[in-house]
């Protein structure tokens, strides 16, 4: 038997206030809320009481009005539909309500929209638009899907150029492309099992394929070459996977495990959203991690030299030719000579890139966030603007209580009049009660663009003010205020609660793990505040690209002055996590060399030179893989690639190739410090049993 995986539902994704709304009615409305759809029909000359206008409206309601999915159909045309015609009275809107569950109505919206675009084709004089919950939606799901595609298509060629220059031979690429693709593909079939319980965000296969061809590519990356390092100095078959098994394997276990707990994180951020993508992420990585440390050696053994079948002859010339480690070790004998210098460099720049996100401020995308090339965005942005100024943001509120009593009628009429009295509201304002009496509904359209501070304003207003002056007083009665600009401040709000909660736990087991796996107080302190410098800096650009608008030109978007409400936590926790595959490969590197009697700055620059091309390739799959998701039209796709693909960058120039080894460089060895207090520590080898000699078995 198949099991789908099940989504999270917009109203129980929601939080704080609009959660409790949300609830209340989805009980009282159990006939779900209507999938509204409306035409706009405009002329840029003309006014509805022309004869030619009319006609065009008509062949609207007329080319609908016997379609068995609709119901509810409202001309704008028949009396008491005044506020569905413009005050310029040059647009009009017809509007009906599709039949049954979204799902039911996406199946039957493509005819209705096909007529209506015949409409249009009959009347060239006037703009015939649709759009609506149903249309809209189908559409921007197609354009989500086929961008996520396209992410995929686009990020596999770059991760085989990439391993191409690594390993020079097609064998080699294809493990851990297949590794990574493997994991990646089994984690969206394996995820519906806990979405029973848990129920996903939608955009979670775009997660999951992000993290799991980052880490995948990663771990094989890390495992292949220390495998191909240890066959090349002379080890047989068996001896160098045992070798890379001790070594990398090891670091792969230690990274893996650390960028779980990171992931975990997310599941104390009180969303449900966070709690869906923290589990696939940690699915997707413990997949990846298991397929290294298993099904890896255990293709390598079967393999052997075979891996290296498929040789390009000019690729392997040009490695062989420029030297692998010539640029890194021009970037660290500088470094190692005049490590303050190099330091208080690295540290500026950081701080400098940092210094933007001390003015981050988050905001739910809306319209904005959506190409006007959209199908449907384009007539809801005209309607919006025809209609109501811009002000597009409705607050819903539910108010439970005996709505045929007289208090609560007098109440909810108060409720309307106090409401445009504001100026911050306006009408229409709608009310609907539900069959037995017990919830209604009022619809108020706030002002402002619905993310912004006019719309955030009005909704103080309504939520501090108005309502406790109106529906307050009535005594038993229950309310609670949600929509688009109460999900996004309640969101947010939840989001600034939780954020130290998340950012600590990570912090404080990220911190454990280091300091059992290298026994260093130092070491595992200064892992935190590099992280955080990576972190910090990744936040600035995206600040300074998006928030401030730096990229527009660039990346063909329009700022909408803030950053998705949900991005800085999940960018905290994934670039901590990744970070963590860097900064433990080399780091095991150097603990190995050091525990073999190196001192510590030779042991340092040993470490990162024998890891630097693995870092530096690892780290153009993940910018390669991260940047793809730049190019996708939505605004928090643009914002989610560009901040990791910075941060990535970052992380693996800047600070693994110069904080770092200068840092450690200055602190000695210092760097190996552990209390007395803490000799009980469990002692973890770094290393393989000293090579003895022993022939070369022939294979």
């Amino acid at each position: 038997m198949q099991v789908g995986t099940k989504t999270l539902s917009t109203e129980d994704a929601s939080v704080g206030q609009s959660h409790k709304a949300d609830q209340i009615l989805k009980k009282a409305f159990p006939q779900v809320d209507p999938q509204t759809e409306l035409v706009l029909v405009q002329s840029s000359t003309k006014t509805v009481d022309d004869p030619k206008f009319r006609a065009t409206v008509n062949d609207v309601i007329g080319t609908v009005e016997t379609n068995p999915a609709i119901k509810n159909l409202k001309s704008p045309l028949d009396s008491g539909n005044s506020d569905k015609v413009s005050k310029d009275r040059r647009s009009v809107i017809v509007t009906w309500d599709m039949k049954g569950k979204y799902d039911q109505a996406k199946t039957k919206i493509d005819t209705i929209e096909s007529s209506i675009g015949n409409v249009g084709d009959r009347h060239p004089g006037f703009y015939v638009g649709e759009a609506g919950s149903v249309s809209s939606g189908k559409a921007l799901d197609k354009m989500f899907a086929d961008q996520l595609k396209l992410a995929g298509e686009r990020s596999i060629p770059i991760t085989i150029i990439v391993l191409l220059l690594v390993f020079g031979a097609l064998v080699a690429v294809g493990i851990p492309l297949l590794l990574a693709l493997s994991s990646v593909i089994a984690t969206v079939f394996l995820v519906a099992l806990p979405s029973q319980l848990v129920p996903m965000d939608q955009n979670v296969d775009a997660v999951v394929l992000l993290i799991g061809l980052a880490v995948g590519v990663d771990y094989s990356l890390f495992y292949l070459k220390r495998e191909r390092e240890e066959r090349a100095a002379g080890r047989g078959r068996r001896a160098a996977i045992e070798a890379a098994a001790a070594t990398s394997g090891r670091s792969v276990l230690i990274s893996g495990i650390t960028v779980m707990v990171a992931m975990a994180g997310m599941m104390f951020s009180g969303d449900k959203s966070y709690l869906g993508f923290g589990i696939a992420t940690m699915m997707v990585v413990g997949i990846a991690m298991l397929g290294s440390l298993t099904v890896l050696p255990a293709l390598l053994s079967k393999l052997g030299d075979k891996v290296e079948k498929g040789k390009i002859p000019f690729l392997h010339r040009l490695r062989r030719e420029s030297g692998e480690n010539r640029l890194w070790k021009a970037i660290l004998t500088p470094v190692l000579r005049r490590p303050i210098i190099a330091a208080v460099a690295a540290g500026a720049v950081l701080v400098a890139l940092a210094l933007p996100a001390l003015h981050l401020h988050t905001a739910q995308s809306g319209l904005d966030a959506l190409p006007s090339s959209t199908p449907t965005v384009g007539t809801i942005k005209k309607i919006q603007n025809t209609f109501s100024n811009g002000d597009v943001s409705p607050a819903i509120v539910a108010v439970q209580a005996n709505t045929d009593a007289p208090a609560t009628e007098k109440a909810i009429t108060q409720l309307e009049t106090k409401a445009i009295a504001t100026g911050q509201m306006h009408g229409p304002i709608e009310v609907d009660v539900n069959k037995s009496h017990t919830v209604a509904r009022v619809t108020i359209p706030l002002a402002g663009k619905g993310t912004d501070a006019k719309s955030n304003a009005a909704l103080r207003t309504l939520r501090n003010e108005v309502l406790p002056a109106t529906i307050g007083t009535v005594s038993g009665a229950t309310y609670a205020v949600t929509g688009p600009t109460a999900n996004s401040a309640d969101e947010n709000t939840l989001l600034k609660q939780k954020a130290p909660i998340v950012f600590g736990f990570v912090l404080v087991f990220a911190f454990a793990l280091l300091l059992v796996s290298f026994r260093s107080i130092v070491i595992a302190l200064k892992a935190i505040v590099l992280n955080l410098l990576s972190v910090g800096a990744a936040y600035g650009v995206i600040v300074a690209v998006f928030q401030w608008g730096w990229g527009e030109s660039l990346l063909n978007f329009r700022s909408n002055g803030g950053i998705a409400s949900w991005l800085p936590i999940f960018m905290f926790v994934i670039l901590f996590g990744l970070s963590m595959d860097y900064h433990v490969f080399i780091l095991s590197r150097v603990r190995e060399a050091f525990d073999r009697g190196m001192k510590t700055e030779d042991a340092v620059e040993h470490g990162i030179l024998t890891t630097a091309g693995v870092v530096s390739s690892a780290a153009l799959v993940m910018v390669g893989a991260f940047a793809v998701f730049a190019l996708m039209p939505i605004l928090d796709m643009k914002e989610m690639g560009i901040g990791l693909a910075a941060a990535v960058l970052i992380d693996a120039t800047i600070v693994r190739a110069v904080l770092l080894p200068a840092t450690m460089k200055l602190l000695g060895d210092a760097n190996w410090y552990l209390p007395r207090w803490l000799d009980w520590l469990p002692r973890l080898e770094h290393e393989p049993a000293a090579p003895t000699a022993q022939p070369v078995l022939v294979d």
